[in-house]
């Protein structure tokens, strides 16, 4: 017999949300397989087998909060019938095919599992009505919590868990079921969605209206959270210019070709915009900074976070040494980095430890914005949409140039507005000149 538990997530992350079980109770496993995939405020990992053998519990269910160290399931070996014990019937052991039994409600007290603190991973003791008549019965805090909003009597509900745990899903159906024969209007909607944060369909509000109630991923609670903090600790400032982006279009119209030739990837924006930052963190060191305590730590390198718009929310995977790059290398993490962010296989590893961050709204046809600080980062670079528009050359002459409007939002506690309007116009200064950027970036 061994444990499932929760895995070390890494720096900071002391807990996460199971997203899905890819294994049920009762089935072979080999050491290695995957069991279930975790989602964490930042990336989604995957939980193996450390062992050969047959499921024989599943304690937390997909939608579940669980900590770092928590069992949250069992293996068992192959011919305990995938709950761990030998078969009463004929003092035979179960096959590994054969269903688990559910425990008899009728146990004595002294046998039954004592109650569990807050974020233990095994199943809270009966409470409510149904434990006040003496009903024995296992429900995960996620049933119970929702029973106790609508008033439902666990007893009274059946559960489809092989065990005989009462999931949430259960009482949803329970409810539905009964609302009909209620005196009173069901609840608008379920407190939560699916646990793979699917919507429930045919959903009703008060006023008999079609509404979606769909819970939000750990990632998109946590991307929430962290921008509401940045704006409520952060001085946070926008200042914004336009680039001439006639010079960058002309050197890949020229050079794409030969440099995807040269180098298996094309030649984007990215590149250009990171050199450009890079030059111009060098020359203002205060937006390559950030604020401790009552002390600023300013850094000697340039890892340039790069944010992504993935399924899940966004990320900020990070290009490292990016002053040390060169084009070509920069082209290449940031596609790489991209696709793992889309494929949902980022590491923590990959979104650690960045010293400025770069978005570009340009891409869904975004004209202007005031990007959000990345903290405890104290500066971000918003791109935006390549727009022809009419600019005048001289008193006389106006001609039409596709320009971009660029917005660096800053730490207004550290970076006065002149050196941010500085920095801004040297990141313009070397993105108008592409040939700088060889000797500042």
């Amino acid at each position: 017999m061994s444990e499932i538990k929760v895995p070390d997530l890494g720096e900071s992350i002391t807990e996460g949300t199971i997203f899905k079980w890819h294994v049920k109770e009762g089935d072979s496993v080999g050491q290695g397989d995957v069991l279930a995939e975790l989602e964490t405020d930042k990336v989604n990992l995957e939980i193996s087998a450390e062992e050969s053998g047959v499921i024989s519990a599943i304690l937390r269910g997909a939608g579940e909060n669980v900590a770092v160290g928590e069992v949250i399931g069992r293996i068992g070996d192959g011919g305990s019938g995938g709950n761990g014990k030998a078969s009463a019937d004929n003092g035979k052991p179960a096959s590994p095919e054969a269903p688990v039994v559910p425990a008899a409600p009728a146990a004595p007290a002294a046998q039954q599992p004592a109650a569990p603190s807050a974020g233990a991973g095994t199943l809270a003791a009966p409470e409510g009505p149904a434990a006040e008549s003496g009903a024995a019965y296992l429900a995960s805090p996620g049933a119970r919590k929702l029973a106790r909003e609508r008033g439902i009597d666990l007893g009274e509900v059946g559960a489809r868990d092989p065990i005989g745990r009462i999931g949430q899903a259960d009482v949803e159906t329970f409810g539905a079921a009964a609302a009909p024969a209620a005196p009173k209007p069901a609840p608008a909607a379920p407190t939560q969605g699916a646990p793979d944060g699917s919507p429930l369909p045919g959903t009703k509000a008060a006023d008999g209206k079609e509404t979606e109630r769909k819970r939000m991923s750990r990632r998109r609670l946590t991307i929430a959270s962290r921008l509401v903090e940045a704006q409520r600790t952060a001085a946070m400032l926008t200042t914004f210019n336009e680039v001439d982006m006639t010079a960058i279009l002309d050197i890949r119209k020229r050079r794409k070709d030969n440099f995807k030739e040269k180098h298996d990837i094309g030649l984007g924006f990215m590149s250009f915009f990171t050199k450009a930052v890079v030059g111009a963190l060098k020359a203002y060191p205060l937006l390559n900074a950030e604020i401790d305590g009552d002390d600023l730590i300013i850094k000697k390198f340039y890892d340039i976070g790069i944010a992504v718009s993935a399924k899940e929310g966004l990320v900020v995977p990070v290009v490292r040494e990016a002053d040390r790059l060169s084009f070509p290398q920069i082209e290449r993490q940031i596609a790489e980095l991209a696709a793992k962010a889309r494929a949902n296989t980022l590491a923590l590893s990959d979104l650690q430890g960045g010293t400025f961050t770069i978005t570009n709204g340009g891409v869904f046809g975004s004209l202007l914005s005031t990007p959000i600080l990345n903290a405890p980062q104290v500066g971000i670079l918003g791109m935006h949409k390549i727009q022809l528009r009419p600019i005048a050359i001289d008193e006389e002459t106006t001609v039409n140039r596709p320009m971009m409007y660029i917005a660096l939002s800053y730490d207004h506690r550290i970076v006065d507005g002149a050196e941010a309007v500085s920095f801004l116009v040297k990141v313009k200064e070397l993105l108008e000149d592409p040939e700088a950027l060889l000797l500042e970036g």
